[in-house]
């Protein structure tokens, strides 16, 4: 069932990036045993480093050419390894100091602040929180990202004591890559989910 929905999402954003203008070849990140070149373009994009997070399916559009898809793959790797560890290491190496926030939420400071803010208060009420890496598609200069998030509220939030609940939500983002690092993005999280599961009301 899980190999067969990694497909079905596989051949979604393979059809994503097509529209976006690009050839695109996809495979989910674990190794298949196959070595043909359709399936070896998107895996050999990955950094093997220990600690980073893994995409667990990932689309290139291969007009991007292999030097800045891996490029890209390695940014949402750092990026993505902040959110699942909140060092700020990552973020450092994978956002620019001019890194803008398109979709800003009420209280967060924009620049980098933002997601370090972001991460230290939401750790403050889960600090298990882990960040996964589900699907991965890097077309032209735009990295986009479904991610779930998942932990246990132990901490407070908003002046509630957690209980140990189980919290588990997702999100997309939308990356924006310059030179070196990325610029700006925007994003969307399933916030109705989180706060019914926080037991807090928005």
């Amino acid at each position: 069932m899980r190999s067969r929905t990694l497909i079905r999402t596989a051949a979604v954003l393979a059809a994503v990036a097509a529209l976006a203008g690009g050839t695109a070849a996809a495979a989910p990140a674990q190794d298949s045993g196959r070595h043909d070149s359709a399936h070896d373009w998107p895996q050999r994009l990955i950094d093997r480093s220990p600690g980073l997070v893994q995409p667990k399916a990932l689309t290139a559009d291969r007009s991007v050419g292999a030097r800045r898809a891996a490029q890209e793959v390695h940014l949402a790797q750092q990026l993505y390894t902040f959110w699942n560890t909140g060092q700020q290491r990552y973020l450092d190496a994978a956002v620019s100091p001019q890194f803008r926030d398109n979709t800003l939420p009420p209280g967060r400071p924009q620049g980098p602040a933002g997601p370090l803010f972001a991460s230290r208060n939401f750790r403050a009420a889960v600090p298990d929180l882990t960040c996964e890496l589900s699907d991965l598609l890097i077309s032209g200069d735009k990295i986009t990202a479904r991610l779930v998030f998942r932990g246990h509220f132990t901490g407070t939030f908003d002046g509630v004591r957690g209980q140990g609940q189980r919290v588990e939500f997702n999100a997309i983002d939308i990356q924006h890559v310059g030179t070196d690092r990325i610029t700006e993005d925007w994003h969307i999280e399933d916030n109705a989910t989180l706060l019914a599961q926080l037991g807090v009301h928005a």
